[in-house]
């Protein structure tokens, strides 16, 4: 772009054909769920302003696709994936829109995603919505891509656009960039601003990048990084995050560090375990002082008023903080909206149980529908436990006892073959720890299983993004693991 070779008008151009080839057509990789009518004047004016002024940044003239769930205040709809929300165009700009639409980003198209970011059913196939269709995972395309930000792993992975943002409340940012062999950054919740994000979890849920690669993650997350009157939970973002990643990018940034290996979230595959040894074997030669294992749980602690482990408090959590939270969204729509609560939402779907539950039902829904306010004692115990076994006994614990820079884990197993009769197979994770406790995580890839990708994922303390991207990038370096993906049919 800086000679003149490319312009903000032509990458746009590219990517729209792109997205016509592979989207719906070709491979039908149904990452996309709708193209910004806009995006070539928006372009276009970009250029124009580059020529005037100069770029605003890195991102200036870079497309950017958002998951459907984040607001855009322009003619794109925000709705979840469902029918329910069909044609809601949101009068203003989320923060995380704002953010990239201020750094010059082209706000290029909305993503397909999980629906209601996966917290409808018990038996959810990720990547399916009602407006969407089944995303497919570009390396073998019978396979599932993860989820809930299942479009915008896609999306990057099959270069569809640079870089995507995609949402987290536990798993939906870093499941998907491992499925699918890109890089995912699952912020600090209070690092980026969740205004104008339809929600499941004010505690948990993040908005973070998605990219191919370290570099290009946290370009992304410095623009995205900063407090927003609109969201409380960031007021302390502009003094303890960063407008500039970048610094820490260091080749040699493994030298030193003391990184845990938590064995716990090993064992459900031995292939991802032989890509496991052979990352911390990397890792050990990089200059990294191994620490194996560590074990997030504490010992000997247990109580009949307390919940029984990590799991089930986060469960109950997040049941009671998507009611409020989606109830809240929902009747910010105004009088004349459809739905404008969570059950209007449930009575919407059994409405229309054809388009919106041909293969799974609403368990989580009916679920949520049942809890009260925020007020009640089930509530504030669950809270209270899950962070205290994630935070003070899970995360914190482990790495002052060891000292420890990082904590790393596999981020899933290889992906599954995509089933709407029986719904995911997961098989392994280690998200749930930095899910719960609001804490950073990045996952980068770190291998294949016979050629479907499996990353590893590094987490730590809150607002350790600096440290956590220098391993990221120093690892990253080290291995080089990315495979392009190839749009196999199936495995045989």
């Amino acid at each position: 772009m800086a000679s003149g070779e490319w312009t903000a008008r032509s990458i746009t151009e590219a990517y729209l054909a792109r997205i016509e080839r592979l989207n719906l057509e070709g491979p039908a990789l149904r990452a996309v769920i709708e193209t910004n009518p806009d995006v070539l004047v928006l372009a276009a004016e970009l250029d124009r302003q580059r020529g005037v002024t100069g770029p605003r940044g890195p991102l200036h003239g870079i497309p950017i696709i958002l998951k459907d769930n984040i607001d855009t205040g322009d003619r794109m709809t925000t709705t979840a994936g469902s029918h329910a929300l069909t044609g809601w165009v949101p009068p203003l700009d989320s923060g995380v829109a704002a953010r990239l639409r201020r750094a010059g980003a082209v706000l290029l198209a909305k993503a397909n995603l999980s629906e209601w970011a996966n917290f409808r059913s018990t038996r959810s196939s990720s990547g399916w919505s009602g407006r969407g269709g089944q995303c497919r995972n570009p390396y073998v395309l019978d396979r599932n891509p993860c989820g809930s930000s299942s479009g915008s792993g896609v999306a990057v992975s099959a270069n569809l656009v640079t870089v995507a943002i995609g949402t987290e409340t536990d798993g939906s940012i870093v499941c998907p960039s491992s499925a699918n062999g890109i890089v995912g950054i699952k912020p600090t919740v209070g690092l980026v601003s969740r205004a104008g994000v339809i929600p499941i979890s004010h505690t948990q849920d993040t908005a973070g990048p998605m990219a191919r690669t370290v570099r290009d993650a946290a370009i992304v997350l410095g623009v995205l990084a900063g407090t927003d009157p609109n969201d409380p939970a960031t007021a302390e973002s502009d003094t303890r995050g960063l407008t500039d990643y970048t610094p820490f990018l260091e080749a040699d940034g493994l030298l030193g560090m003391r990184i845990g290996v938590a064995r716990r979230f090993l064992g459900f595959h031995d292939a991802v375990d032989q890509v496991v040894e052979s990352a911390i074997g990397a890792m050990r030669s990089a200059g990294a002082v191994i620490i194996d294992p560590v074990d997030l749980r504490p010992v000997g602690r247990s109580s009949p008023s307390e919940f029984a482990n990590l799991g089930a408090a986060e469960t109950e959590v997040l049941l009671y903080e998507f009611k409020a939270g989606l109830n809240a969204y929902l009747a910010s729509r105004g009088p004349s909206a459809e739905v404008r609560s969570l059950a209007d939402l449930i009575a919407f779907n059994e409405r229309n149980a054809e388009t919106e539950m041909p293969y799974f039902g609403q368990e989580r829904l009916l679920e949520a529908e049942s809890k009260g306010p925020l007020t009640e004692p089930g509530y504030l115990a669950a809270l209270a436990a899950s962070t205290r076994l994630s935070r003070a006994e899970g995360i914190d614990r482990t790495m002052d006892e060891h000292q420890l820079d990082a904590i790393i884990g596999p981020t899933g197993g290889p992906a599954w073959v995509t089933d709407l009769v029986n719904g995911d197979h997961f098989g392994g994770s280690s998200s749930q720890y930095p899910a719960a406790s609001g804490y950073p995580s990045i996952t980068v890839p770190a291998g294949d299983v016979h050629g479907l990708p499996v990353g590893l994922s590094f987490f730590g303390r809150a607002w350790s993004e600096p440290t956590l991207i220098r391993i990221a990038y120093a690892f990253e370096q080290t291995i080089q693991a990315r495979l392009v993906p190839r749009f196999v049919p199936t495995l045989t």
